[in-house]
């Protein structure tokens, strides 16, 4: 028998201020048809000024719980993807801890950007297959609008706040394909391309948050065929092929990526969920965001084989397969 680490929950929490495209209208030099004809994107949640990454996270964190009929202290330990921290120090992922009264158990942060998530998951996954744990809460939550440089109509209409999360929990399989659970991962890093996506600031650097700078077109020429390459390198590992999946979850960056991404593993795009328009792009929290709504809307059945894929700074990039 195989332990595997199969999703038991899901949970999302979205910041109550709606910012539609034409609210930048006003204050850049671009229009709601320009920034949706580049991006997909409709409209994106900012946090509220008294609202922190942590806020986000305890609340998805919750919402998740819920879901899964589990209590904090359920729990062997919270993962917390993220870009944007509360503090330096400590990790988001205590404050989850703290906020959800869980006095058990570990809560660490992992930073690959956008990719982040699909790290978390991978490590959790790790964990869980080694015995280390039996039930990680995975989250992936980001502030970017507190990043952003609102002169550059290029990047700030891109991104948004919000946060998502998943429960993995150790269950047996047989070991096979069949198995219900995360199936394989594919993680990768490349750090010659940090100045196509990075942010301008740092603690030992500048001493500042700093601002997100990114060379959007570098980035998409990247990112279509990193993301079907690790595609298939994940479905390789858990020996599948693209036309054995249900549902494609990508990172929801910008629909051009998403729709090229696709096409390249010669998936419908009815076979994609999608959620970038209603979102924009939310870094480490746009996967597990995606997860939630669809798994609300009862999108996915029992046995669907599930990929999910994403690409952000580093460049860092890698895919998850699993089966729901």
């Amino acid at each position: 028998m195989t332990r595997r680490a199969v999703i038991v929950g899901t949970g999302h929490y979205l910041p109550e201020r709606v910012v539609e495209n034409s609210w930048f209208e006003d204050r850049l030099d671009t229009s709601d048809e320009w920034i949706r004809s580049r991006s997909g994107i409709e409209r994106r949640h900012f946090a509220a000024d008294d609202q922190a990454t942590s806020d986000l996270a305890i609340r998805a964190a919750r919402a998740t719980l819920d879901r899964a009929g589990l209590q904090p202290d359920d729990l062997d330990g919270i993962v917390v993807a993220t870009s944007t921290p509360d503090y330096t120090f400590p990790a988001v992922a205590t404050m989850v801890q703290a906020g959800l009264g869980m006095r058990r158990g570990f809560a660490f942060d992992m930073q690959a950007v956008c990719a982040g998530f699909v790290f978390a998951l991978a490590n959790a996954d790790a964990m869980i297959r080694a015995g280390q744990a039996d039930r990680v809460l995975v989250i992936g939550a980001e502030t970017f609008s507190r990043i952003m440089d609102w002169t550059d109509r290029a990047t700030c209409v891109l991104f948004g706040d919000g946060a998502g999360a998943v429960v993995l929990e150790a269950q047996e399989g047989r070991g096979g394909a069949d198995d219900r659970g995360i199936l394989s991962s594919d993680l990768n890093s490349d750090g010659q391309y940090r100045e196509l996506l990075h942010v301008d600031g740092g603690v030992s650097t500048t001493g500042t948050a700093g601002r997100l700078r990114m060379q959007g077109n570098l980035v998409f020429r990247h990112a279509v065929d990193k993301l079907a390459r690790t595609a298939h390198a994940a479905l390789d590992k858990a020996g599948l092929d693209a036309d054995q999946v249900d549902w494609l979850v990508p990172h929801q960056a910008n629909m051009r990526i998403i729709t090229a991404t696709a096409q390249r593993m010669g998936l419908p795009i009815e076979k994609v969920v999608l959620t970038v328009a209603d979102h924009g792009n939310t870094s480490a929290a746009s996967i597990p965001l995606a997860l939630s709504v669809a798994d609300r809307a009862g999108r996915f059945a029992r046995g669907d084989v599930i990929l999910t894929e994403a690409i952000g700074g580093g460049l860092s990039w890698g895919a998850v397969v699993l089966r729901w």
